[in-house]
């Protein structure tokens, strides 16, 4: 089929559109790269461009999240790719720890099962800040997700720590948890069975029996634990109940942050 004059005329002109709006996404993005890399601040960064927009609104999308008085509930994940969360210091009762192998989905759309990792549940919690950074692309432009609440989180293992962060049946899936200090377990049982570890009265999912467990040995209050600098390489994070988020703030800045 061939085109008239008018339609290849107009063709043309949206190839040419095309081409050139490419070019100028690469220029901003390289422009924006090298703003960032410079520490001189040049005032909000949000609403430099429409394309900045773009990236946020679908990446906040993908939280899930009804956000309504600074409390948040919802469950939090990334498809084909890890996240990461830091605090300064996490405080929990009712905890319970598993080794487990969930069901993740690839980049080739199949389902697999054959990645070990640590699902980790409180039934309450107490953070000293948080810092969540998760990485994506947009039209093939590397954007960071930045989620900030409470204090500045920060990286050295001797921060002390006082908690402004609440959360009631907070679950990790991790293949990845680290403190950078000290850790102190308390009324907790290592190497029970993980299909008799519960957190919040149910057994934590993925439980096999025979499969390691970290979880209460009874009494009042169940496993406590209390942990400086934690860094977790998560895939899910999931509020069953409810989390206070002061001074929650979530913004997008182009390339791939290391941190908050």
């Amino acid at each position: 089929m061939k085109l008239s004059d008018p339609w290849r005329s107009t063709a043309s002109r949206l190839g040419r559109l095309r081409a050139a709006g490419a070019r100028q996404a690469a220029a901003w993005n390289e422009r924006m790269l090298a703003e960032d890399a410079d520490e001189t601040r040049r005032g909000t960064r949000w609403g430099r461009s429409t394309l900045a927009a773009l990236p946020a609104v679908v990446a906040i999308g993908a939280l899930g999240s009804a956000l309504a008085g600074g409390a948040l509930a919802a469950g939090f994940n990334v498809t084909h790719q890890p996240f990461t969360l830091t605090s300064n210091g996490v405080a929990g009762d009712g905890f319970g720890l598993i080794v487990n192998t969930p069901a993740l989905g690839g980049p080739d759309g199949k389902t697999r099962t054959d990645t070990g990792m640590t699902r980790v549940g409180f039934s309450e919690a107490r953070l000293a800040g948080l810092c969540g950074v998760v990485h994506q692309s947009f039209a093939g432009l590397p954007y960071s997700l930045l989620l900030t609440a409470g204090q500045e989180v920060k990286g050295g293992s001797d921060v002390g720590f006082t908690p402004d962060i609440a959360a009631k049946n907070l679950y990790l899936q991790a293949t990845g948890l680290q403190s950078r200090g000290a850790t102190r377990l308390e009324n907790t049982v290592i190497g029970q069975s993980a299909d008799q570890v519960e957190v919040a009265g149910e057994p934590l999912a993925g439980a096999q029996p025979g499969g390691f467990g970290l979880g209460s040995a009874g009494g009042k209050g169940g496993a406590s634990i209390s942990l400086r600098g934690l860094d977790a390489r998560a895939h899910a994070a999931e509020i069953a109940g409810s989390m206070e988020l002061p001074g929650l703030n979530l913004r997008v800045v182009p390339g791939s942050a290391k941190s908050c």
